[in-house]
């Protein structure tokens, strides 16, 4: 199966740019937020498969104009041809305004999604916005990330984390790949490209 994640920013090789080839044989596309609406219908109408998302940080225009043809998998595990994929968005709490939280807030959110992590016995990838505390964050508040998906990591041992708000223009030492335990995180700044 081929995954097209992105995030935070529009490839102009997919927009701007666009060829149909460059989406030939994608199964399911993953955004980790902060991507326009249309960016997101326009790859769903285009790619012809799922497009999947978690809002971002600077995704309230979502709540008027939301992405047609997408789907939000927020605070749910949804299963696609037997892959499991946790979707919780949002950064950690800075400002006012939609899709932030404190830790505390985020660990409720978790909290109340163990009926479905039973049912579904635990999930594949973890769909996110913010990364994992210490694991691709930053220092400050804005882009740190949330210790309360360390545990869920550590329980559940998905095979992937996936994640944005980090963008790797920020500076050399981004890093697109880290490792956790047994799952493989992988910031989905712009594109990337994922075999499973």
């Amino acid at each position: 199966m081929r995954l097209l994640l992105i995030g935070d920013t529009p490839s102009k090789s997919l927009w701007d740019y666009y060829d149909a080839s460059k989406l030939e044989g994608i199964d399911l596309i993953l955004s980790s937020g902060d991507l326009p609406a249309e960016y997101l219908s326009f790859l769903v109408t285009m790619a012809n498969c799922p497009v999947l998302y978690v809002h971002g940080n600077h995704d309230e225009k979502y709540d008027s104009k939301p992405p047609e043809g997408c789907t939000c998998i927020e605070d749910t595990i949804y299963e696609y041809e037997g892959l499991r994929i946790l979707g919780l968005g949002g950064s950690m709490r800075y400002r006012e305004g939609n899709h932030q939280y404190t830790e505390r807030e985020m660990d409720w959110r978790i909290r109340k999604l163990w009926l479905q992590l039973r049912k579904k016995k635990g999930f594949d990838i973890l769909l996110t916005h913010a990364p994992a505390y210490g694991i691709n964050d930053r220092q400050d508040l804005p882009h740190r990330g949330f210790q309360a998906f360390l545990p869920l990591l550590e329980r559940y041992q998905p095979r992937y984390m996936v994640h944005g708000h980090v963008h790797m223009n920020y500076g050399y030492q981004i890093p697109r790949y880290a490792s956790y335990q047994h799952t493989t995180i992988i910031n989905a700044y712009e594109k990337y490209l994922l075999e499973i």
